[in-house]
């Protein structure tokens, strides 16, 4: 049976559909006979007890440069569709926060993917560190001598925003790097909140893994190689995708969350993994869909609506 489907996305205009995995999920819902209405974060709204959104009617097609149409435009209480994709990606800012409340008031009678309270309970970097065992040495902070004393005991070292995204502000410091003391000042200026510091991996020159988990089973893989210039493997700073198989060390990580990832409602999870350890775990927008598929693995965006079409009553 079609469901009636809304996403939640960022500007559709804006987006690569060679590497988008909302885009792909959306190709996936049209071609099952679903339909779809859009919506960006800022047409949200709440009035008379209410959750409204503001948007369109949307059709897509896997052409670049023609990969949308939308038309009827119209005022939809998100209450009467069948799911609700929360696709926009972070940062995972008091905006982003603020749509996971108001989303909370219409799940589960309308299932939201991933579950709203639990995307906001379980952002990328929070998360993980429910599983310090799995986990390169690490630490939260907004103190300079802290990671002074944290570089002196591990050397090289990662700095990174807590609620960033796509490797943006993701800085490596070695020893010697005298500019520790003003990027520690930069980092405490640019957000009140702490950030994260963690020991560099060597293994992330032969690529960081993400692993995607749907429904808390292992749905695919990708491995991420980061540009002979840069530290940081994310694509949207170059990092280039291949094809990886997974490790029994990766099956391990994978099965300890497993059962809190399918507990907690996160249908669809990306994990990122450096050599044998977890460091991130990605809930609010996660991508590589359409990178497994084009290296031959498994059709993600069609598990996925296996998924939301037998928790969504279809």
């Amino acid at each position: 049976m079609p469901l009636n489907i809304a996403v939640q996305m960022d500007p559709i205009e804006n987006i690569d559909i060679a590497g988008d995995s909302t885009f792909a999920m959306l190709l996936e819902a049209q071609k099952r006979g679903h339909s779809i209405f859009y919506y960006t974060p800022a047409a949200l709204t709440l009035s008379g007890g209410k959750v409204v959104a503001e948007g369109t009617t949307l059709k897509v097609a896997d052409k670049v440069g023609g990969h949308f149409e939308i038309s009827g435009q119209r005022r939809a209480d998100l209450s009467e569709f069948d799911a609700v994709l929360l696709r926009q990606d972070p940062p995972f800012d008091m905006g982003y926060i603020t749509t996971t409340h108001l989303l909370e008031r219409i799940h589960p009678q309308t299932l939201v993917v991933n579950d709203p309270a639990h995307v906001r309970n379980a952002p990328e970097k929070i998360f993980v560190l429910d599983y310090p065992d799995l986990m390169p040495p690490t630490m939260v902070t907004r103190s300079l001598e802290e990671v002074k004393a944290f570089r002196a005991e591990y050397d090289n070292i990662i700095i990174k925003p807590l609620y960033g995204n796509g490797g943006a502000a993701v800085f490596s410091l070695t020893p010697g790097d005298t500019n520790l003391n003003a990027l520690v000042e930069m980092f405490q200026q640019m957000a009140p909140e702490p950030f994260m510091v963690q020991q560099y991996q060597k293994a992330v020159r032969e690529g960081d893994k993400r692993i995607i988990l749907i429904d808390g089973e292992i749905a695919g893989a990708i491995n991420r190689v980061p540009a002979a210039d840069e530290a940081r493997s994310n694509m949207h700073v170059g990092g280039k995708a291949e094809h990886i198989e997974l490790t029994d060390r990766d099956r391990e990580i994978c099965a300890r969350l497993a059962p809190e990832l399918k507990a907690r409602g996160l249908v669809f999870t990306g994990i990122d993994v450096i050599g044998d350890v977890l460091t991130e775990i990605n809930v609010t927008s996660p991508t590589g869909i359409r990178e497994v598929a084009r290296f031959g693995g498994n059709d993600i965006a069609a598990m996925i609506w296996d998924v939301i079409e037998a928790k969504g009553g279809a």
